[in-house]
Parts: structure tokens; sequence; C-alpha cells
């Protein structure tokens, strides 16, 4: 599988997907409302408009190089209130159904789309069933943001199961970071409060990347889905004192070792072979 279609390519996120699935070999158009990287071959589409879906991925106009392999949906406006509650609802579940349904359509066996982690129950106001978190209990969306990100992993689940044999793959990102953001790290130890929201909590957008070539790479079929985080968390302090400050009623399910993250990526692990290799204790190197 050589030719991708990455939607949202212009994106924090999606300028570390393309880069990375460049450098690895593959084909890849960047489809968004906004150019990306320069030479990166770019349709701006409205993904909202499910013909332009279709042409798009079906190389209506001559811009994808061969047959497309897979798809990687990560547009969508990227947090709750950037937008009124009914903009981003609106925008965000009609462009996943339009890239699911065309992809559906075309015969794409492969999507891999941008979940998220707050459908683990950000901000944590009512705290977690137990941490780390996983995916092992049932969603618990906060937000219309959130309840989006619930809805596409509910209809992937239904796409998968209507098409035996073919690979869908949801990766709850934690909240994504550039190295350029790693200089305000340090500040968080002052507030144990400042980032509870989402258990302290990261992705370094190069990991993130990697968690999706690894899934567009993965030998499984059907519907999974994928906590995606680094290693450890943004604090100084160890994982489990944390933990124990600021949920201390919450059943520890194992031992948290040091700095390890709560937000538990064991199942990417286990079936994607993702290896987070940056982190900000070290620039982000």
């Amino acid at each position: 599988m050589t030719r991708v279609v990455v939607t949202g390519g212009s994106g924090k996120l999606g300028r570390a997907v393309v880069t990375d699935l460049i450098e690895h070999g593959y084909d890849v158009l960047n489809v968004d409302s906004r150019p990306g990287q320069a030479g990166v071959p770019f349709v701006r589409t409205d993904l909202t408009d499910y013909g332009q879906v279709v042409e798009v991925l079906s190389n209506v106009d001559g811009r994808v190089p061969q047959t497309v392999d897979a798809v990687v949906h990560l547009a969508a406006i990227p947090a709750p209130g950037l937008a009124p509650n009914s903009a981003t609802f609106r925008n965000n579940i009609l462009a996943s159904y339009n890239v699911f349904a065309a992809a559906q359509h075309l015969g794409i066996n492969r999507v891999v789309w941008a979940s998220s982690e707050t459908v683990l129950g950000l901000p944590f106001d009512t705290p977690p069933p137990y941490v780390p978190v996983d995916e092992e209990y049932p969603a618990r969306p906060e937000s219309t943001y959130s309840l989006v990100k619930h809805l596409e992993e509910t209809m992937a689940a239904e796409f998968a199961r209507w098409r035996p044999g073919t690979t869908w793959v949801g990766l709850r990102f934690s909240n994504v970071m550039d190295p350029t953001d790693y200089a305000a790290f340090p500040s968080y130890d002052g507030d144990v409060q400042a980032r509870r929201w989402n258990l302290w909590g990261y992705i370094d957008a190069r990991d993130g990347a990697q968690a999706v070539r690894r899934s567009l790479e993965w030998d499984g079929t059907g519907c999974e889905v994928f906590v995606i985080a680094n290693a450890d968390t943004v604090m100084s302090r160890s994982s489990a004192s944390l933990a124990a400050e600021v949920f201390p009623q919450t059943p520890v399910k194992g031992d948290v070792a040091d700095n390890e993250t709560l937000l538990s990526i064991s199942k990417a692990r286990r079936l994607l072979g993702y290896e987070p290799v940056h982190t900000w204790r070290e620039g982000g190197a």
C-alpha cells in the first residue's frame, strides 16, 4: 500500500503525518481547505460536500497518481469551544460520514481516522472509573465535540460490519504538541490542576504520525480504536502521586511507574507495535 489521501493534512498533526508518510515511501495527497507543505500534492475540498469527496477519492480531476489504497481522515474543527456547538456537530459529523461513505462506495478498504481522548470522559469533572484509562470502558462524551467523536467510532464500526474484511482504525489522540510547545511544560508543575483535564497527557505530533503509519500497515481487519499518547506525562512528579492527590478515590490498575502516562497505550503497543520515541524531557528530540 503506497497511495494515501490525508484529509486535514495542513493541520498540526496533519503536517507531521504527511511528512512521515512521504519519508516512508508513500504517495500522499493532502485534501484540506488550505494548502500545507510546499511540494505536496493538494486539492482544496469541502468535505461536507459528498460529491466533492467522491470526486477527489476517485481521481476525477486526475490529481491522484493511481487508485487510492487508504484514507487518513484528520480534518475537523479540532477541539471544543472553537465554534458554536451546532457548527462543530454539523461540520465534523458530516465530513466524517462523507469520507467514510465515499471510501466504502469506492472500495477503499482501509480508513484511519482521528478520534479523540475526549471520549474517555474529559475533562474528568466526573473522575475516571480507573487509571490508567483505556479502551475497555464505554465512551463518556462530555461535549458536543466529543459526542461527534463517539458517533464516528460507532459509525465506523457499522461500516466495518457492512463490509467484512475491511479495516477501520480510530486513533484517540491526546493533546497534540510540537517541540516548540515544550518550553511551557515546566510551568505545569506549579499547578497540579492545570492539566488534570486529560490526566496530564500529550502526544508529540511525530509520534502521532507514527501511530497513523502503523495503523496503515497493521494486518488486522474490522474496526478497532486505540488510545494514542506519549509514554510519559507533562509533569515532573510521579504519575502515582498525581493520581493519589487529584483522584484519591479512583482505583489504580497495576503498577504506574515514575512518569508513566495515565492514558494507557498498552493496546496500541500490543496490536500496532506503536512505541513513542519523543519526549518533552529531552526537548522533543
